[in-house]
């Protein structure tokens, strides 16, 4: 039998005062007379309000012979109605009216709160309140939408997202649940700092597949870019001839992609085929040079040797000599059009072909050390969601992508998942079906290239990551965005999730933003939120029947996100170092 506590007060629908029946029941009952913990309160018919403890009160006054006389008041909010008894509803939300009776929500209650059914069958976490009860939630609303996973330095936000992700494709506890079979989950991490990797990495004997994806192995070649991401890696916007430049780089690529694609019959900017990056330059640096043959019948450019060029296809070739400009009657030659022009345009253009480290864009190579050329797109495209090595889980090591690229890279990759997602989709639609092999991507500390502020650096980033929140659900691809800094994240993006995991956040405006991304029945519980123990979370959303604080379980293997020891390493004995190592590796 439930246990009564007394009676509503009053009722409103933000909170609902309870009048505790005494002392004596109030003692009893404490440990269940907690802030977070549920109350279960009669309707007047077989149905009972249930709601979840805010805050309580106590006030006490001298009785007629000098003993304090207690009462209290326990203020909750409505979250929900056990309709007879039995199932939960929490569309429902009808209030108990002053004099109705409240019960503390005993065990078996929580049970059908929380419990599987057809629906709630993805285990996420253990209740806090009670350690014995799993907090079961609508798999297919939690994956199907965006989910937001933020909390401070040290909350535990990579162990939540790697135990999250190692129960969709099978690991636990070092163990492959999938050994001689493959599940069809397909996850794409953007991996900042190198953490994941050690929670995807398994004995070999339990035959898990990890495709892993870093500044050596990733291929990415320029040409997959479009036209925005090309513009934004070689073109100063800020420069006063930017127009010029973006109309003739445009152009010369549109040239070298049909000159390079003769089976492809409409070649645009956009077309992910091939085009060789050096002869656009060379093409640039010659109209850079042009000198227009100004005597009779000429007006077309003039090179050193005398021959006027018709085609300037020829520009492709090699960097040629022109004539001196000359206003003498026999050799009278002027300036081409953007002669001088584009002197930055090209100098920044020859120092990026020559950084060695964009070279798994500019110049990446097949193991047979020849360029990836169009016919290569099917296997490139197969890497980012696990067809090449058949791998449930790709990871994108950006640990090693320069800084100034950082935002091209995320960009390209989550674009070029996107068009596939869509263009599968489409072919899906056809037929009358949907998309049967969605795609999540995880972006692991977000803020770093989905800023808040419109920063040109990472505009290219921003748009293309803004762009599957708000229309990559309908082709099967989600995005679950991880952040420790919420505050500094799109905000376009955290408007699209539909759920979202909060873990310890200490930061004034952190807390108060996320506040007002959790829905209104949320709002109590994230004053919890900075109290929150390491692993600790409140989950709230469409997947979620009630919003609730769970113990994440820690993923084994774990991700490589720990905390160094510092007092404990300070403590030890001095320790040498090999220096040679470390500047090897650093120069490399």
């Amino acid at each position: 039998m439930p246990i009564k506590i007394g009676s509503v007060l009053s009722c409103a629908p933000e909170a609902i005062v309870v009048m505790v029946d005494g002392l004596e029941i109030f003692e009893k009952n404490k440990e269940g007379l907690q802030v977070g913990r549920f109350l279960k309160i009669a309707q007047g018919n077989l149905d009972f309000t249930i709601a979840t403890i805010r805050n309580i009160k106590g006030t006490n006054n001298l009785g007629l012979d000098g003993s304090p006389l207690w009462s209290f008041q326990i203020e909750c909010q409505a979250i929900g109605t056990l309709v007879e008894d039995k199932t939960f509803d929490r569309g429902s939300l009808l209030l108990p009216v002053p004099t109705e009776h409240a019960f503390i929500a005993e065990a078996d209650t929580l049970d059908k709160i929380f419990s599987a059914d057809g629906e709630h069958d993805f285990p996420l976490g253990k209740l806090s309140m009670n350690k014995t009860i799993d907090l079961m939630i609508d798999g297919n609303r939690f994956f199907s939408k965006h989910i937001a996973v933020v909390g401070s330095t040290g909350s535990g936000k990579s162990c939540t997202v790697a135990s999250v992700l190692q129960s969709v494709v099978g690991i636990s506890q070092n163990k492959n649940k999938n050994k001689n079979t493959r599940n069809n989950s397909h996850v794409l991490i953007f991996d900042i700092h190198d953490e994941y990797t050690a929670a995807f990495t398994l004995l070999k004997e339990e035959s898990f597949t990890l495709s892993r994806l870093d500044i050596d192995s990733l291929q990415l070649p320029y040409w997959l870019m479009n036209s925005e991401e090309l513009e934004s890696m070689f073109i100063e916007s800020n420069e006063a001839n930017s127009h010029n430049q973006v109309s003739q780089f445009k152009h010369a690529v549109v040239l070298n992609k049909e000159k390079h694609n003769p089976k492809i019959t409409e070649v645009t900017y956009d077309t992910p085929a091939y085009f060789s990056i050096d002869e656009v330059y060379r093409y640039i640096e010659n109209l850079n040079r042009e000198v227009i043959g100004r005597l009779n019948g000429e007006d077309k450019p003039k090179l050193a040797d005398g021959r006027l060029v018709t085609d300037r296809k020829i520009y492709f070739d090699k960097i040629h000599d022109f004539v001196p400009n000359s206003t003498a009657k026999e050799s009278k030659a002027t300036s081409g059009p953007f002669n001088g022009e584009f002197n930055r345009f090209v100098s920044r253009l020859e120092a990026k072909l020559a950084d060695k480290r964009l070279r798994f864009l500019l110049n990446a190579k097949k193991p047979d050390g020849q360029p990836h050329v169009t016919e290569d797109f099917e296997a490139l495209m197969k890497q980012f969601i696990g067809y090449l090595d058949l791998a449930n889980v790709t990871i994108v090591d950006l640990s090693g992508v320069p800084f100034e690229v950082l935002s091209i890279t995320v960009s390209l990759i989550s674009r070029l998942v996107f068009d596939f997602c869509f263009h599968y989709s489409k072919l899906q639609h056809a037929q009358g079906k949907l998309n049967d092999i969605p795609v999540m991507l995880v972006c692991e500390e977000a803020h770093n290239y989905v800023p808040r502020n419109d920063h040109a650096a990472y505009r290219a980033s921003r748009k293309s990551i803004e762009r599957i929140a708000k229309e990559g659900r309908k082709y099967g691809l989600s995005l679950m965005v991880v952040s420790q800094r919420p505050s500094e994240v799109s905000e376009t993006i955290f408007a699209q999730c539909s759920n979202f995991m909060s873990l310890r956040l200490t930061n004034d405006a952190d807390q108060s933003y996320v506040r007002r991304l959790f829905p209104d029945n949320a709002n109590a519980i994230t004053e919890i939120l900075p109290n929150l123990a390491p692993g600790e979370c409140v989950v709230v959303g469409d997947a979620v029947l009630l919003p609730a604080v769970i113990k994440m379980p820690l993923p084994v293997p774990e991700p490589h996100s720990q905390s160094v020891k510092v007092h404990k390493e300070w403590r030890e004995p001095w320790r040498d170092v090999v220096f040679a190592q470390v500047i090897e590796r650093w120069r490399k």
